[in-house]
Order: C-alpha cells, then sequence, then structure tokens
C-alpha cells in the first residue's frame, strides 16, 4: 500500500553499492524499515542518500511483515546547528536510538514523534539548556510509551513523596519512586540525591503545565536515573549514551 507520512529518519545501513535500509518513525504509522533503493546515486529518482536526523516528507509503499521501499524522501527541515557542536549532535543521536529502541514497528506515537520532533529542534537552538531538554526528553518519551510510573508517591504504598521523611529510591522494576519503607520490596533500586528529587520536581511541574526550569546540575542526575531505567528496560545500554555523557549532554 502506497502512503504519505511526515517521517524522521533513526536510522540507516547500507544494502548494497548504490542502495540503503532506512529507518523512520512516522507520525502516522510508527516505525517503517524501508529499502531506499538507487538512493546513493548521484541522481537518485527518491531523493538521494538518506542520513540520521533528516526529517521531512515520506512517501513509501509498505509490506506487511517485510521491509517496505521507499518512493520519495523530501527534506523539509534542516538543522544545521547540530553537525557544529558535539553535545547538541550526540544528545540528538541519542534521543534518536532510545525511540528507535524504544518503539515497535506498526506501532503509531504520533505525540512520539512530536516530542521527537520538539527535542530535536531544540537541540538545534543555540540557546537550549542541552541536559534539560534531554531529561525531559526521556521523562516524556517513557511516560507516552507506558514505561515511566507513579514520580509523586511510592509505587508499592502509594506514600506521597513530599511527606516521606526518609530516603527515597528510584526503581526500575516498579516504573518510579519507592520509599523507604518499601525499598526491601523492590527488587532493583537507587537512591535518589536531593538534586534528583529537585529535578523530579521540575519535570512534574513541566508535565504539569507549569512553569519551571531545570538547572544542569539537576538535569545530570535525573538523566542518569532515566538511562539507568532505560538500560534496565532495554537489558542494554544503549551505544550512544557514553558519547553524549562525555560531551556532557546528559
Amino acid at each position: 500500500m502506497r502512503e504519505t507520512q511526515d517521517a524522521i529518519c533513526l536510522r540507516t545501513a547500507d544494502w548494497s553499492e548504490t542502495s540503503q535500509v532506512v529507518c523512520f518513525l512516522t507520525r502516522g504509522v510508527g516505525l517503517v524499515r524501508l529499502v531506499a533503493k538507487g538512493s546513493k546515486r548521484p541522481k537518485s529518482k527518491s531523493g538521494g542518500r538518506i542520513d540520521l536526523l533528516q526529517e521531512g516528507r515520506l512517501v513509501f509503499i509498505s509490506k506487511q511483515g517485510a521491509l517496505g521501499t521507499l518512493v520519495e524522501f523530501t527534506e523539509s527541515f534542516t538543522r544545521r546547528n547540530l553537525q557544529k557542536d558535539a553535545t547538541r549532535l550526540y544528545a540528538a543521536l541519542y534521543a534518536l536510538e532510545l525511540t528507535g529502541e524504544s518503539l515497535a514497528e506498526d506501532d503509531p506515537h504520533p505525540e512520539v514523534f512530536d516530542l521527537l520532533h520538539n527535542a530535536l529542534s531544540r537541540f538545534n537552538d543555540l540557546d537550549a539548556p542541552i541536559p534539560a531538554v534531554v531529561a525531559y526528553f526521556q521523562w516524556r518519551l517513557l511516560r507516552n510509551i507506558g514505561l515511566l510510573g507513579n514520580m509523586s508517591a511510592c509505587n508499592i504504598c502509594g506514600l506521597d513523596m513530599k511527606g516521606s521523611g526518609g530516603k527515597l529510591f528510584f526503581s526500575s522494576t516498579q516504573g518510579g519512586l519507592v520509599c523507604e519503607k518499601c525499598s526491601d520490596k523492590a527488587i532493583d533500586k537507587i537512591v535518589l540525591s536531593s538534586d534528583a528529587l529537585a529535578g523530579i520536581t521540575a519535570l512534574s511541574d513541566a508535565e504539569a503545565g507549569r512553569k519551571t526550569s531545570l538547572p544542569d546540575n539537576q538535569a545530570h542526575v535525573l538523566n542518569s536515573v532515566l538511562a539507568y531505567h532505560a538500560t534496565h528496560l532495554l537489558g542494554k545500554r544503549l551505544r550512544t549514551a557514553r558519547y553524549v555523557i562525555k560531551a556532557g549532554g546528559i
């Protein structure tokens, strides 16, 4: 079936000397894997070689349970600043990898597409606080796909975070916060510092539509917590994580 979708390129691989296999996140149908025949030729009919981070209008023929065929891809957004700064570039590549690893094919999440589109645009903004943008992206992605639980109360007993009076933990198996009394019931857990708790409050406020800020020190700690959660869920550490950490993006 021939389809036209807004799309962001998440992954590419060589298929032959002249062709590629590309994975796109589309707004309407989710992840699609396509053969881009002849895309590496100088005068390709499909629009030319496709690279990571490109966003535009995608025309393709889908095939149930098999690679589809790319008909045409026209780039509509150019984010040149991503190529000029390592922190921005690695943060953007981390967002791509996390998205691609977290979603299944043929499972549309238009809100995730919009989230990724906005994050890439923010990474391209020279005034954007990159660690805070990464933290918000991770938080909202995990929330949208149902993998981030209660971040204001204990996920076991329901005790409110503000009235706990003791240590608070994050447990990936529980999907969110765990109080000190319930911590023995959590298979995995990491203790949350004051910066992590302040970051959780800030992102909870942002999620509720309240104006807030997330300083770099809070964003860095919270990014580590969320990256830990993603690693546990996926069963592996993302390849781009060490680069974005080294560059200061998380």
